[in-house]
């Protein structure tokens, strides 16, 4: 599977009978340039649900684009897709978009064509704190924070997914689409009224009767020129930092000195390393991205004296890597800088000095620190990203803004070899072999970009591009709580 084969949807047979555009047509129309379109979770559902075949893109689709000069999130139902139905992944999808809309100021604005609830999933879609409702919940909040949302239904909108749009600051409807909690047939077998869809819940009757349409058009053009026009009646953004020169680096899929990897993203001649020559297993220093300034903090590979020899190892923490690491995060939070996580790791160092040297105690204070981080985080897996490792340089449990990986990433608690030698060291050797392959296919990234576990796979070549625009989006809300403080550290 590919990128290109995802975007292609599902059969575009019914929309294009129903004179409806797809997802991604829509897109073509409301964004100013869709070549700039960051896609989010494009890979989310992937093999997720095999007895209902494919799934692409979870049927929704979710990312950030400039609308009459405003970058803002788009959440568009893909209707080529189960009719828009929502999945479990669907779900998370949106309430992970919406997350980032919040975190960034960023306008939402909602394509809606949905047939609602996946009803033979419910019980994974209904109840819980993270499912359907939370999406609701969530549009009310953003209201509360003086986000702005904008809805446009452009197809069905059925249920409790009705709450979606009319939760929003302005609604427009599409003629020959539908906004109802029960459609015709339901309505017949709860109460025996006999309605027709249009009188039920049209665009019409919610114009001119309900009063719950703010505007209603003709067909999908019309529509997504409508939402255009009242995005741009939005406070222009901050103009774009100046384009600043940076470093060349050709990637390949051998090893690589992280320095020069840094320098394929950050502007010439604007790395000041900090503590270069103290815990070297880590790249720490200050910098900047296309003029917005950066703490990076970056793996680097060393080589190990072990019982078994010098063996070179890519990432490993130490109790000295983690202490300075804990310290410059301090020192980017006392200068509101935000912190870029470069991640190749494969956890903490083991053995006995290591424990001896205070490990876990170093371990927990880097923790801490970027657990109580007020200024904006971004993590980019270029490697291996295991265990411990993962969740101490700010792994998606510790609320970095954005999460990106490249292809060759590898994500999970533990190296495959690894899990397989423990396992057979432990007299479970019959079991080992079973065991590595599960954890082979499970770190492939695409298992952690279908459930969700980062937002975007890129290109390297891709990832200056990306880390400046989303500076600019983190910008928006430069910090999360006016003062910085951590818990309770052990020195």
């Amino acid at each position: 599977m590919k990128d290109e084969e995802i975007k292609q949807g599902g059969d575009p047979t019914r929309q294009r009978k129903l004179n409806r555009l797809t997802v991604r047509e829509r897109l073509e129309r409301l964004l100013d340039d869709i070549s700039r379109f960051l896609e989010l979770g494009l890979w989310a559902g992937y093999e997720l649900y095999p007895e209902w075949r494919e799934l692409p893109a979870a049927g929704v689709v979710t990312g950030i684009g400039q609308v009459a000069g405003r970058e803002c999130m788009v959440i568009a139902n893909d209707a080529t897709v189960k009719a828009g139905a929502f999945f479990p992944q669907t779900v998370k999808k949106v309430i992970r978009a919406q997350r980032i809309g919040f975190e960034n100021r960023l306008p939402i604005l909602y394509l809606v064509d949905s047939s609602g609830v996946f009803l033979p999933l419910q019980d994974e879609i209904f109840p819980d704190e993270d499912d359907f409702g939370r999406i609701f919940r969530n549009n009310a909040v953003l209201s509360a924070q003086g986000v702005p949302q904008y809805a446009a239904i452009m197809g069905n909108c059925i249920a409790g997914g009705g709450y979606l749009p009319v939760l929003c600051d302005q609604l427009v409807m599409t003629e020959g689409s539908g906004l109802y909690l029960a459609g015709p047939a339901l309505v017949k077998a709860t109460i025996g009224q006999v309605v027709e869809t249009e009188e039920l819940g049209g665009a019409r009757m919610h114009s001119a009767i309900s009063g719950t349409v703010d505007f209603r058009e003709p067909d999908d053009r019309a529509t997504l020129k409508r939402l255009r026009s009242l995005v741009a009646l939005l406070p222009s953004d901050p103009s774009p930092a100046p384009k600043i020169t940076h470093g060349a680096f050709d990637v390949t899929q051998g090893e690589y000195e992280m320095r020069d990897l840094l320098k394929m993203w950050i502007d010439a001649d604007s790395f000041q390393e900090y503590k270069a020559e103290y815990g070297r297993t880590l790249i720490t220093g200050f910098a900047s991205i296309q003029g917005h300034q950066v703490g990076p903090v970056a793996n680097q590979r060393t080589r190990v004296t072990t019982p078994r020899g010098e063996i070179e190892l890519g990432g490993v923490l130490y109790s000295e890597s983690a202490d300075k690491t804990a310290r410059f995060a301090l020192e980017c939070n006392q200068l509101h800088i935000p912190l870029i996580f470069v991640q190749d790791v494969v956890g903490f160092m083991v053995g006995k000095e290591a424990e001896q040297s205070g490990i876990i105690r170093s371990g927990a204070k880097l923790v801490n620190a970027i657990s109580n981080s007020i200024v904006p985080k971004i993590t980019l897996i270029t490697g291996r990203s295991f265990g411990a490792g993962h969740y101490a340089l700010c792994g998606r449990a510790y609320d970095p803004r954005f999460i990106l990986a490249w292809p060759t990433a590898r994500y999970a608690g533990m190296e495959a070899e690894q899990a397989a030698a423990t396992l057979a060291a432990v007299g479970k050797k019959e079991d080992a072999e079973k065991l590595k392959a599960q954890y082979t296919r499970q770190a492939d990234i695409h298992y952690a970009a279908a459930r969700g576990w980062v937002d975007a796979i890129i290109e390297p070549t891709e990832t200056r591009e990306w880390l400046s625009r989303l500076l600019t989006l983190v910008a928006r809300r430069p910090l999360i709580a006016p003062t910085f403080h951590t818990g309770v550290i052990q020195t």
